[in-house]
């Protein structure tokens, strides 16, 4: 496991971004014995560490040569998106621009002429973007992301390239099913979300780390996490749950 894989392990265990309790219940009605809350990295440390791991992982990947502009949806992947451009400037002497877009057009002052989507105006003709984002569930708000992006670009009648979508955590998990009066299906499995945004796009998805390294590594080193309202090493019961929820919800274990 790397070496950022592990660092950013330890922080979702520090920060309680990740936590195990009894009742938990996703957005899409599906229970679960985990959740990731990534709002936890809210200090300039905390942020600009998750700016390195992604700086890392994408440099790891041969990825950081390949982007022009580094671009985050707001609204918490915008944080994601500065960190992420301080770090490969610090880190890596990269220095390139970061973006984020807007929940609705400005057509004001430098936007009068033509409605700009994104704020700070870095795209220009040839740029190749790789967007950055804390989570992936439905991947719907990154359809609508890349719908925004050709939309700015075709306003400004330039050619821009989404070369990627890096994610923080991958739940590695299948989307909910649902029966005719619209009541989630417990112990259906659903679609694998990132790779029908993958086939339907030709965009590629990378995450940080995914969810069964981080647990496997937590609960290997012993290290203390929150845990039904208390801080303590992961024990083979927990562990035995979260298995046996992947079993039954997880998708085919991405390389």
């Amino acid at each position: 496991m790397e070496t950022y894989k592990e660092e950013l392990a330890r922080s979702l265990a520090e920060t309680g971004a990740i936590f195990f309790e009894q009742g938990l219940v996703l957005k899409d009605g599906r229970p679960t014995p985990y959740f990731v809350n990534m709002a936890r990295f809210n200090t300039g440390r905390l942020v600009l560490g998750m700016g390195r791991f992604f700086a890392q992982m994408m440099t790891a990947k041969g990825l950081s040569s390949q982007v022009d502009v580094i671009l985050g949806p707001s609204y918490k992947g915008s944080a994601i998106a500065l960190a992420t451009s301080i770090a490969l400037w610090e880190e890596y002497g990269r220095d390139l621009p970061f973006e984020y877009d807007r929940k609705e057009a400005k057509t004001h002052g430098e936007a009068s002429k033509i409605k700009s989507l994104l704020v700070n105006q870095t795209l220009f003709d040839g740029c190749r973007i790789f967007v950055v984002d804390d989570v992936a569930t439905s991947m719907g708000t990154k359809i609508e992301l890349l719908e925004k992006i050709a939309d700015e670009a075709g306003a400004r009648g330039i050619a821009c390239q989404v070369t990627g979508v890096g994610i923080a955590v991958d739940r590695e998990q299948t989307t909910a099913v649902y029966d005719a009066a619209g009541r989630v299906v417990e112990g259906r499995r659903g679609a694998d979300a990132i790779a029908e945004f993958e086939a339907r796009t030709g965009v590629p998805v990378y995450a940080v780390a995914g969810i069964r390294e981080i647990v496997a590594y937590l609960h290997e080193k012993r290290i203390p996490l929150r845990i039904n309202g208390e801080s303590r090493p992961m024990d083979a019961a927990t562990k035995a749950e979260f298995d046996r929820y992947v079993a039954i919800y997880g998708v085919t274990q991405r390389p």
